[in-house]
């Protein structure tokens, strides 16, 4: 980081320390001095946006940020703005760009770890518990990968599993360690006691995404008699030690209706969650069940309902399929983050499991310069159309013809599943998604300057 960045890192610093003496009076000033720090052509966009909403009180996004400030401790907060707001973007994103023009190939904004295939539940169509609970990735083996990522600009980790917080000593540990880099895992909730939150709050660079399925009776029914009432006493721990967290919620023909109402968002922001990810249900394994893919109109229903949400909740709402015109397209493969599971193998996604690579037989960097993961970089996007984002679901032709070009295994231990077998269940899907895709794209394009709603 140059003399330059140095300065800028510490403008930002004090910027974020003056904020928190008085957010209410101080946060519409947050704009005078980013426009003293910044030339006037550095992240415009950005500034624009943030700027109109520093503006204005009654925006919802105004008040997400007055909740932060209220609702988070201090000192955690400051340490999610040094971790992801200075590490992971402004210093990582550039030595990123760097690594990518040196080495060709995508090098990732994010790593998502399976610490382990263990679960101390088992529901109804998951596929994390298709692998058995007896893989793990060691501690030393987490470290490295962390070691390798940080040279590479990486300074966010997510945990999936299996439940990760089987192995909370570890990932507390991790914490410890790489205390520059922010922790965020994946849970099913229920292994979040006060012991574990106080921890939490000692080491300030870990928080959860809570996987709820909506109300009790959703949740309980796919995950066990109880387990609504466990995760909602988790949120409260949370919620009074002012830890952040946020939601996962798998959207599927079923219950769409559900999770995607009024009453769930307003839930959810009553419970203290601070972001929530959808996720598209994925017809993953040799037992998945395709008839719980969305319909087009099903789909077309969230794609509406989230943003309109976005316009008035004081939740950070993210739609994993819906959202990929703001990221370009499919951000797996590396362009923006990769997969590895608690057998060490180096998936492209989370939801595609075929693999050229073991960490435990190559570095991170080797693995991205695979066959596999280059096939990805020089295929995306994989469409124009950034509303069919994914090489599997949108355009199963183009995971099939990579998986066939280069030499991989499907990483699934317990059922191998053939590419064939994946792809054809998503030939109707994809077929199907596409007009309506098409509209929304072009509508959303054609129509932006005119007013229109796609």
């Amino acid at each position: 980081m140059n003399v330059t960045d140095k300065a800028k890192v510490l403008a930002m610093t004090k910027v974020f320390d003056y904020v928190g003496k008085d957010p209410e009076t101080n946060i519409p000033k947050v704009m005078e001095f980013m426009d003293k720090v910044f030339k006037p052509e550095e992240f415009k966009v950005q500034r624009d946006m943030i700027r109109e909403i520093l503006c204005d009180p009654d925006n919802c996004w105004y008040q997400y940020i007055m909740n932060l400030w209220r609702d988070v401790d201090p000192d955690v907060l400051r340490a999610i703005f040094q971790n992801f707001v200075i590490n992971t973007n402004f210093i990582g994103w550039p030595i990123q760009e760097k690594m990518r023009e040196k080495y060709g190939c995508n090098i990732p904004w994010a790593i998502l770890l399976d610490p382990t295939s263990a679960c101390n539940l088992h529901c109804t169509g998951c596929w994390a518990a298709e692998y058995g609970n007896r893989l793990n990735l060691s501690f030393d083996e987490i470290d490295s990968i962390i070691q390798q990522g940080k040279k590479l600009g990486t300074y966010l980790y997510i945990y999936t599993g299996g439940e990760p917080l089987v192995r909370k000593n570890d990932l507390i540990k991790l914490c410890e360690k790489h205390s520059d880099c922010q922790f965020l895992s994946f849970t099913n909730g229920t292994l979040i006691d006060e012991d574990f939150a106080d921890k939490m709050l000692r080491v300030k660079n870990f928080f959860p995404a809570i996987s709820v399925e909506g109300f009790e009776s959703a949740t309980d029914s796919r995950r066990g008699t109880g387990t609504y009432q466990r995760v909602v006493k988790a949120m409260e721990i949370l919620k009074e030690r002012k830890l952040p967290f946020g939601i996962s919620c798998c959207y599927t023909s079923q219950n769409l209706d559900s999770i995607s109402s009024e009453e769930y968002f307003d839930q959810m922001i009553a419970w203290g969650a601070k972001f929530v990810w959808f996720f598209h249900y994925m017809p993953i394994g040799n037992d998945a069940a395709p008839e719980l893919m969305c319909s087009p109109q099903q789909r077309e229903y969230m794609y509406r309902k989230i943003r309109e949400y976005r316009t008035r909740k004081s939740i950070f709402a993210m739609d994993f399929q819906n959202d990929g015109e703001y990221v370009g397209g499919c951000i797996a493969g590396g362009r923006r983050y990769l997969h590895i599971n608690a057998n060490g193998d180096v998936d492209p996604c989370v939801f595609i499991h075929y693999s050229d690579s073991n960490i435990r037989e190559k570095t991170l960097l080797e693995a991205l310069q695979s066959p596999l993961f280059m096939a990805y970089h020089d295929g995306q996007p994989f469409n124009d159309n950034h509303l069919r984002p994914c090489p599997m679901l949108e355009n199963p032709e183009k995971l099939r013809n990579m998986v066939h070009s280069v030499d991989c295994h499907s990483t699934d231990l317990q059922s191998p599943e053939s590419v064939d077998h994946l792809c054809d269940k998503c030939e109707s899907y994809a077929a199907n998604w596409k007009p309506t895709a098409d509209r929304l794209w072009s509508c959303s394009h054609d129509c932006a300057g005119c007013g229109k709603k796609a």
